[in-house]
This record gives C-alpha cells, structure tokens and sequence, in this order.
C-alpha cells in the first residue's frame, strides 16, 4: 500500500502518518518528489485494510493499493522519474551519463592512465573493479583493499567520482567508505543478504540484470534494496544469456524501455559485456542513448591488450574520444538542439 500525501504537506503531517505506519507493525519507506511525498507501507498482507484508513490522517491525499509486486520499484508508487545524486551530477534527470574505465584495477600507473583517458573523453564517472568476481577460481579475483585505494587516489588528483563492485555482504562496510556507488553485479542479482544490507547504506546502488533475469526478477531485486531503506538505485541492462554466440550476450535493448514504463528508476546499459567486443560498443552505445536510457558504463583500457580481465570488450583511448563526440552529437540532435 502507498499512501500520497497532499501537494504542500508539511513535515509534521509526513512524520504522524510514518509514526502511524510504524504502530500497525508496517515499515514506512519515504520517497520525496517534486511535488509530493509518498510513503510506502511495506508489511504483512493480512494487515493491508489496516492501510487505508490513513485517508482520515491530515495531510494524506490517497491511498494506492500497488498491484506490481515490486511495490516500490513500480511507477504507480512514483510517477516520475528518480534522480540519483551525486554533488552536482545527476543520474536519471535527462542529462545522458558515462561511466568508464577498466574491468579490473591492475596498477597505479593504469589506473592513473585509465583515468586521463576517461576525463579527456567527457566521462562524468570512473569505473574499476577491486573485487572480481570470476567464472574460473584460477582467473584474477582482483586487487581488493589495494584497488580500493587506488581508485580513491585517482579520485583524489582528478575529482571523478567512482563506481566499483562489492560481493559480499562482509565487504560492504569497508567498500562504502571509499566508494561513490556501490555495484551489484549480474553474479550476484539474487544475492539477498547482499541486497539486504546495500538497503541499508547511504550509498547509490548500481543492480546489475542478471544474466538469465527476467525484468519482473530484476525489478523484484531492486526492491530488496528499496525496501530497506536506500531509494538510490541505478539499473544496468548489460546483456543476457540466449542461444546466440556471436556475441558475449544479447544486449536487451527493449528492456531499456519496458523499464522505463514499469519503473521510476534510471536505468544506465553496459554495451561492453553485452557484445564481448570492442567493436560493436560504439554502436551498442549510440542504440542505448536512442532509446532512452540514462547512461552507459563503458569499459576503457590503455593497452586492453595487457589487460588482466575483459581486455577483447575494452575501448583504446582514440576509439573512446571518437565514441564520446558521436554520443555528445547524437544527443544534440535527439534533444532538437542542432
């Protein structure tokens, strides 16, 4: 059940009715608006008709009874858009964001290299992983703690803010304090525990598809997240498993919009893992800005020919400058403004 409170609604009449929640034994999860606030009631069904009787509470507009099963994922719950902060840039308020860089955190210097590469081009966001997850327990799991440091200090000397993955539950606390935006990865779409204690941190949360998730199952993740506590999650389309070969994965360019129908949240595409090659991510990019999606992560590399982790997937420097100034053109063109 959703309740949504008058256009004006002061603080005072949005704290009884959240105190109010709380006494039926109900979670109360807040999401501010343009305009209005909307408070979810996240409980037991049998309690729900409990629920509606917030339409006699000062200030409560209506009541919404939320089909989808994802509640606060869904749009009735939140007609526009969610706009994830970070200082001054915005992730779903209509400006198209990149995020970049390598697979893996190898090195200082590739780090540093990486991270001139991705500023040059106009990426607003630096990606790297300390902790990789892997298909093969003999591949690079990744630099960890050391990563994180590394990313932090290229953060330092170039103001990019960074994005990177955690895989455990355990991890959290320490990857948190050195991260701008907390990653899910596709290995770990269901990892409950996972989603449960990311709903708990103050950070952004980038929930990767799945590689055989469905976008209810997707959708439904992201409501792990929501539902304890954190309204900051990004999605990411990066391709899913089909009888196909040709590519890494099929990049589900359709979802992009069938989520944007269903659901209030930015959804970004990772072209890179969808193709598997590097040389149709430009392509893949200039598809996901057409069809609406609020950014990309791209994977970048110095020398992806040196490259511990997804090498064959990574842009060379020229390739990404190129990719960015078609990308700033396309969206010129897209918004009318050429």
């Amino acid at each position: 059940m959703v309740i949504v409170m008058k256009k004006g609604a002061t603080s005072e009449q949005i704290e009884a009715v959240i105190e109010w929640i709380g006494v039926l034994g109900y979670k109360a999860n807040r999401s501010v608006g343009v305009e209005r606030t909307v408070i979810g009631a996240v409980g037991d069904e049998p309690k729900k008709h409990l629920i509606r009787n917030a339409k006699v509470l000062p200030g409560v507009e209506k009541v919404v009874s939320i089909l989808k099963p994802y509640k606060l994922a869904s749009r009735e719950v939140k007609g526009e858009g969610t706009v994830v902060s970070l200082g001054d840039l915005k992730i779903g308020g209509g400006d198209f964001v990149v995020m970049a860089g390598p697979c893996a955190v190898e090195s200082k210097e590739q780090m540093l290299e990486s991270a001139a590469i991705v500023q040059k081009g106009g990426a607003q966001i630096m990606r790297g992983g300390a902790y990789k997850p892997r298909t093969s327990p003999y591949s690079f799991q990744g630099m960890e703690e050391e990563g994180l440091k590394l990313l932090s200090l290229v953060k330092k000397q170039t103001g990019l803010p960074f994005v990177t993955e955690v895989i455990s539950p355990s991890d959290v606390d320490l990857v948190e304090t050195y991260v701008d935006i907390l990653q899910v990865g596709t290995r770990n779409i269901q990892n409950f525990p996972l989603l449960k204690r990311l709903g708990s941190s103050k950070k952004p949360v980038l929930l990767k598809r799945g590689l055989m998730t469905t976008i209810e199952e997707f959708l439904m993740s992201a409501e792990y997240i929501l539902s304890f506590g954190n309204s900051n999650v990004i999605l990411c389309e990066r391709g899913i498993r089909t009888f196909e070969t040709a590519t890494r994965n099929t990049l589900d360019i359709s979802a992009v919009c069938v989520i944007k129908e269903l659901s209030h949240l930015p959804v970004i595409v990772d072209p890179s893992h969808s193709a598997g090659n590097w040389r149709y991510v430009a392509a893949l990019s200039k598809a996901a800005l057409a069809v609406g999606a609020d950014g990309l992560m791209i994977e970048v590399h110095p020398q992806p020919e040196k490259a511990l982790c997804d090498g064959g997937q990574s842009l060379k420097a020229e390739k990404f400058y190129t990719l960015m100034e078609e990308l700033r053109y396309l969206e010129a063109a897209l918004k009318g403004k050429l």
